[in-house]
This record gives C-alpha cells, structure tokens and sequence, in this order.
C-alpha cells in the first residue's frame, strides 16, 4: 500500500481522536455494523478528497468496513490532522496522501497520488478531484460509476459542469439534504467557526461589531450564535430575499461598503470570490480581524490585502498574521484567508459530522446499486429520513405516526374542511 504522510509514528494519537469522535457519531457506528454484515460496498474502489480529520476518518471505517477499497487526499491541507492520517494509514490499512500545510503543488500530487487507485466511485470536498478527473485524468473518467460532493462551493461547480454537458458521469449533492446543509452547515459552522476566531485571537465577542458575508445557512448559524455571544451583527447580501429574512430576524443589514468602516470582525461564508476587496480593506480599522469560513481562499482579496501592507508580522498568534497598513492601521488575517474553523479549530463537532458523514455512507450504497446517467442528482429523501430516524434514536427523542385517518386524509382531495 502507498501513502504518503508526516509521520506514521503518530498512529497512536491518532486512533485515541478517532475513537473519541466515534463516541459522537452514532449514526454512522449503527450504518457500520449493518455493512459489516452485509458488505455493500465489497471491492468497490472509492477515491476521496475531503478534509483528513477524526471524523472523516470514521467515514472511511465505514466504508472500508461495508467491503471498499479506500485511498484519501486532504481536501485543505491547514485542516490535515497528521494523527489522524497516520492512524488510518498504520491501523484502518487506507491509503491515504495528506500532510498538514502541504504547499499547493503538493496538494494537487496528492490528489493525482489517490486517483491512482483508479475509482469506482468518488467522495469530493469541494470538486478539485471531480475537476482534475475532467481536465487531467480523463483515462479514468469511464471508470467511474458515481460519486458525491458534500459542499455548496462543489455543487455550485458540478450543476456548471453538466449545463456545459462537460460532467461525465453522475454526482449526488450530498450537500442539498436537509441533515446536511441545515445541520452542518448552520450548526457545524456556526459554532466551529466562532470556535476558530476565538482560539487563534483570544478576542471577546461580546460587544464587537460582527460582519458576516453572507446569509444562506452558514450565514444565518453563525449570525445566531454571534449574536447569542454578545457580539452586534451586522449581515451582507446579494439576494434580496436572504436580506430581508436577515432584517426580520433582527440583524442589521448592509453592503460590504459600509460596513466596512465598523466592524471589528469581518467573516466570509458565500462560496464567492473577492467578497472582501480592497476597496474595504482601506476603510477598516485597526485592528480589524478577517477570518474566512466559506471553502476556498477566494473571499478574502489575500493579494490585495498584501498590495496595501508596509509590513507582514507572520504568526503573531497561531493561524494569525498582522498586516499593518502604511498609516499604521493593523489589520489581523486568521488562517491565510482559508477556512477558520478547520485551520484554527477542529471544524463541526463530531455530532453534527455523523450526519453528514451518514448520508456519505449511504449515498455511496445507494450508488452501487444504482445505473445512473451522468448529471448532478439529489440524495433520495428515503436516506435523509433515515438519518435522521437514527439521529432521534440515539438521542432517545420518539415523534408521533400518522395515524390511518390522517393518512387517508392528506392523500384525498376529496375531503373538504
């Protein structure tokens, strides 16, 4: 088996993480031990490139338990977990290419590196695999019976691919259920996001003025806790229906031109790019801290950022640099401008990620059995119910059935009121 990772001597820890995390991951420990009986997956090759966290590693158990043959490539290599990697490498027998704060040159090679395993079926975190199996390894492409991709930034992508008819064989937007993008991403990055802000600067929230980029559910997770925390929100939006359903819960709403004068935090979450240009960065204050929870490093203008810096104090804390302006403004980057709540915390709790990582698993089943014609598909709701069956269940929650009568009369057009 080949990989390629920081330090196989790092396996022990990593299990430890692991195995912590699968304490909050019920969903996806019950999917488990129904694919160890039935082994859905067996001799499936999967290729995945995702985040290589404890929980991503529990994804992959899984699937190798249901009978898949895995090879993984980090999906952001600030996010990598070098423990991790080498306890799925040392103990789990997956193959994995990842190394924490890889440059760019090696974060592409470790994506052709996992490709190699020539795929059945694909996991994308963001569409870089899906893309280069398009542009770069069209060898494999006919290979290829399916896959999904588990982000907004990714799906936007994969809807433009098959508009083009350019995608060449069927993606699920794993991303679209509701035990997905409602959960993880209000939940999840709502709270790991502040996570991230509050480990890398110390700063108090309470009292700040909070600038949040965007309201979709991301946005509107991490506007509620900014605000539960003390902090004043202020949202920004394109959509004018997004902006009045931020103004009738409260916050206040502006452009980006505006607010800009005030805030004290600024954070990006609308998988756009130069969403923060610098034509804003000149109207900040000192002080000022960007931090960026949409996927890629695109939101925040880095490059202008550095045009209008005398100086850059690199690592004043960790995951946070100073640049100072030539009026001596500071202003504090978190991350490089990549995704705070995995470069600076630990990303979404491992709770919410059994969700995810549960509609993962059984997407992935559901493929299999599947002959699909290319195109970007929604998970079938039977899965989505079915995980959230299992979340109530372990949280030992009970809802009411229908009862025959109600039935009969939601399916009838026939009874009036």
């Amino acid at each position: 088996m080949t990989y390629d990772i920081a330090d196989p001597g790092l396996a022990e820890s990593g299990v430890r993480r692991i195995e912590w995390a699968d304490r909050s991951m019920p969903v996806l420990r019950r999917i488990r031990e129904r694919f160890a009986a039935e082994r859905p997956l067996d001799g499936l090759r999967i290729a995945a490139c995702m985040h290589v966290t404890t929980e991503t590693a529990n994804l992959i158990r899984t699937l190798q338990t249901g009978g898949a043959q895995v090879a993984l490539a980090a999906s952001n290599p600030l996010s990598t977990q070098d423990d991790t990697a080498a306890a799925l490498v040392r103990e789990y027998g997956a193959a994995v290419f990842a190394r924490q704060g890889v440059d760019r040159e090696g974060y592409y090679r470790h994506i052709h590196q996992a490709l190699e395993i020539g795929p059945e079926l694909v996991l994308d975190d963001g569409c870089d695999l899906v893309n280069i199996l398009h542009t770069e390894r069209l060898d494999l492409v006919d290979g290829v019976r399916g896959g999904c991709e588990e982000t907004t930034t990714g799906v936007i992508r994969l809807h433009q691919m098959a508009r083009e008819d350019a995608l060449r064989f069927p993606m699920v937007a794993v991303n679209d259920t509701d035990t997905k993008h409602m959960f993880d991403n209000r939940y999840g990055t709502g709270q790991s996001t502040l996570d991230g802000i509050v480990r890398a600067t110390n700063t108090l929230l309470a009292g700040k003025t909070i600038v949040i980029a965007g309201f979709g559910y991301c946005g509107r997770g991490l506007s509620e806790r900014a605000r539960g925390m003390g902090g004043r929100v202020v949202v920004t939006e394109i959509d004018p229906v997004k902006a009045l359903d931020a103004a009738l819960q409260g916050f206040r709403v502006q452009t980006m031109e505006q607010a800009a004068e005030h805030g004290d935090v600024f954070i990006t979450v609308t998988g756009n790019r130069d969403v923060i240009r610098a034509e804003h960065l000149a109207r900040m204050k000192d002080g000022a801290i960007l931090a960026n929870s949409g996927h890629f490093d695109v939101e925040i203008d880095v490059r202008a950022l550095a045009d209008l810096a005398v100086d850059i104090k690199r690592g004043v804390r960790p995951q946070t640099d100073e640049y100072v302006l030539a009026d001596g403004r500071r202003l504090v980057l978190l991350a490089e401008g990549r995704l705070v709540n995995l470069a600076a915390a630990e990303g979404h709790p491992a709770a919410v990620m059994d969700m995810s990582f549960a509609d993962q698993a059984l997407t992935c089943e559901w493929i299999a059995g599947q002959d699909l014609t290319p195109g970007v598909y929604d998970v079938p709701k039977a899965i989505d119910t079915e995980v959230a069956r299992l979340k109530l269940a372990s949280m030992d929650v009970e809802i009411d059935a229908l009862t025959p009568t109600q039935e009969e009369y939601l399916s009838s057009w026939r009874q009036g009121s």
